[in-house]
C-alpha cells in the first residue's frame, strides 16, 4: 500500500489573498495623473486600471473597467466636472468617487457630495491625506478637510455658514448657475454656452439674469467683467 506525503503547512497555493481594488484616474493633466497612478499601484490593495483626460472618455473608462474607486479632478477641458459626476452616479450609484482638486474646498467641497462623490481634497496635501481620502471613501464614509467639515456642522447646527459674512457671492450660487459664470469667464457667449449646456438661449439669459442679481452686478458687461476676471483666478484646464 501507497503512503501519500503529507502537504507541508504553507506550501500549497492560497486563492485567499486579498483582492486589490481597481481605481480609474480622470485628470487632465498627464503628470498629475502619472504621479498618483505611481503612489497608487505602490499601495497593497490597489491597482489603477484605467486613465482619462476629459469627461468624455473619463465616462468610457469607467464604463468599460467597472472599478472601485474613481478619482478625478474638477478642472476638465470642454467640460463641468459636477456634470461628469452627475453622471457617473446616474449609472453607478454605488461607485464610489473622490476630488482631488485645486480649486477653493469651501465653494466646492459640498456641491461636489451633492453630486454624488464621497470625498473632497485639494492637490496641495499631502501623500498620506491622499490615502487616508481613499481609505476612508472606500469604506464608504465620507471625506472633506477638517474646515469643511466645521462648516457643514455649523450650518447643521445653526442654518448659517461661518464664511457667509465677507464671503465671496459665488457660495450662494446654483451648481448651474456656477457652470454659466464659468463659462461665460471663459469668453464664451450665450448661444455657445446654450449649446454646450444643451438648454435654450432663453434658458441661458435667464440664469444671467439670476446672476447679475445674486452678485448685485447692474448689466450684463459687469457680469462678464466679473466672471472674467474669477476666471483667470481660477486653476485652468488643459487646452
Amino acid at each position: 500500500m501507497k503512503i501519500k506525503k503529507a502537504t507541508k503547512a504553507g506550501k500549497a497555493p492560497s486563492n485567499d489573498a486579498p483582492k486589490k481594488r481597481r481605481v480609474v484616474l480622470i485628470d487632465d493633466h498627464p503628470l498629475v495623473r502619472q504621479g498618483l497612478a505611481q503612489l497608487i499601484n505602490l499601495r497593497p490593495g490597489l491597482a489603477v486600471v484605467g486613465e482619462a483626460d476629459t469627461a468624455a472618455h473619463g465616462l468610457d473608462v469607467v464604463r468599460k473597467e467597472n472599478p472601485d474607486l474613481v478619482i478625478m479632478d474638477m478642472s476638465l477641458p470642454q467640460s463641468d466636472g459636477l456634470e461628469l459626476l452627475k453622471q457617473i452616479k446616474s449609472e453607478f450609484p454605488r461607485l464610489p468617487m473622490l476630488v482631488i482638486s485645486m480649486h477653493d474646498e469651501r465653494l466646492y467641497a459640498e456641491r461636489v457630495l451633492r453630486a454624488g462623490a464621497r470625498g473632497y481634497l485639494m492637490k496641495k496635501e499631502p501623500s498620506e491625506k491622499v490615502f487616508q481620502a481613499i481609505d476612508n471613501v472606500l469604506r464608504g464614509e465620507i471625506f472633506v478637510s477638517d474646515r469643511v467639515k466645521q462648516d457643514m456642522l455649523e450650518y447643521s447646527a445653526t442654518g448659517r455658514r461661518p464664511f457667509q459674512e465677507g464671503g465671496s457671492p459665488l457660495d450662494h450660487l446654483s451648481d448651474r448657475e456656477l457652470q454659466v459664470f464659468q463659462l461665460l469667464g471663459n469668453g464664451i457667449p450665450t448661444r455657445e454656452i446654450a449649446k454646450q449646456l444643451h438648454l435654450s438661449v432663453k434658458t441661458i439669459e435667464c440664469y444671467r439674469e439670476n446672476l447679475k442679481v445674486k452678485m448685485n452686478l447692474r448689466s450684463g458687461a459687469e457680469l462678464v467683467q466679473r466672471a472674467i476676471q474669477w476666471s483667470k483666478s481660477q486653476p485652468a484646464a488643459s487646452a
